[in-house]
């Protein structure tokens, strides 16, 4: 079986809608694909109609923006009960906090070239999560960097005087609330080093302990040395492995597909998931 775990739609900072994720998914042969928008389910139900549809199954899932120690940590939560009280609110939080961030950044950067907010709406569909890849976007059609990977290594860079950061829950306190909602946590690319700082491997025991299911170990940002390494974590600590491609559409190189999951994990994550897999 092909199954990709991790993608994003134009619900968060994906070029496609949720339905066009899943008919890509099934195009490219994909037997089960998740669909993990940033801090946020609002794409759920456009995909749910799309897998019914397809031969390809649907996963449903929301990547959570965290902290630990200062560094960023993003956390897949599959199959979790969406009205979860406290999952709910704390997603809520993160979104407006998002917000605040692109509009301060905006602000910044409009002082010093020609970008302003009604620019960055002009990127963004519907509801979505308002991030920096819309900003990215943004600056693109203005004609301030050549595509998203250059906008985020120079003006939207984490060391650039425009960068503003956005509120997020610790990591192991992350964790907690995916489980007391039902979900499935799994640390999306903990090795990703071209993102900026990596968590040690204490933090990781930390997350294990409090509920962590898995390490995305297969991923585009990992070489061979941190695959090798984290599957040894993995092991060690009893976590499952996975294997994701991170898909954004049109917005990175990652193709769905290029890195899966063994049908066995996602066995395990379905058992412990408070919702189904929906399949055709």
């Amino acid at each position: 079986m092909m199954i990709d775990l991790h993608a994003h739609s134009s619900a968060s900072d994906g070029t496609q809608s949720p339905a066009q994720v899943v008919a890509s998914a099934s195009a490219a042969g994909i037997d089960v694909v998740a669909l993990t928008d940033h801090d946020t389910t609002s794409g759920w139900d456009e995909a749910v109609a799309a897998a019914t549809s397809t031969g390809t199954a649907l996963v449903r899932g929301t990547e959570i923006s965290c902290h630990a120690g200062g560094a960023s940590v993003h956390l897949l939560s599959y199959l979790h009960d969406p009205a979860s009280p406290a999952l709910r609110a704390e997603l809520d939080r993160s979104r407006g906090s998002r917000l605040r961030r692109a509009r301060l950044m905006v602000d910044r950067i409009g002082a010093d070239h020609p970008l302003t907010w009604d620019d960055v709406l002009e990127q963004v569909d519907g509801e979505a999560t308002v991030g920096r890849p819309h900003l990215a976007d943004a600056l693109v059609a203005k004609g301030l960097a050549r595509d998203r990977g250059h906008a985020f290594a120079t003006i939207l860079s984490t060391r650039s005087p425009y960068f503003v950061g956005h509120a997020a829950p610790d990591a192991v306190d992350a964790v907690r609330l995916v489980r007391a909602a039902g979900g499935v946590p799994v640390f999306a690319h903990p090795r990703a080093v071209l993102r900026g700082r990596v968590v040690p491997d204490a933090v990781v025991e930390e997350m294990a302990a409090a509920g962590l299911a898995g390490l995305e170990v297969h991923h585009r940002d990992h070489d061979a040395t941190a695959v090798r390494e984290l599957a040894d974590l993995a092991a060690s600590l009893g976590l499952l492995v996975t294997g994701s491609s991170d898909y954004h559409g049109a917005g990175k190189e990652n193709r769905l597909g290029e890195f899966t999951t063994g049908a066995d994990a996602l066995e395990v994550i379905e058992s412990e998931g408070a919702l189904e897999v929906v399949r055709p």
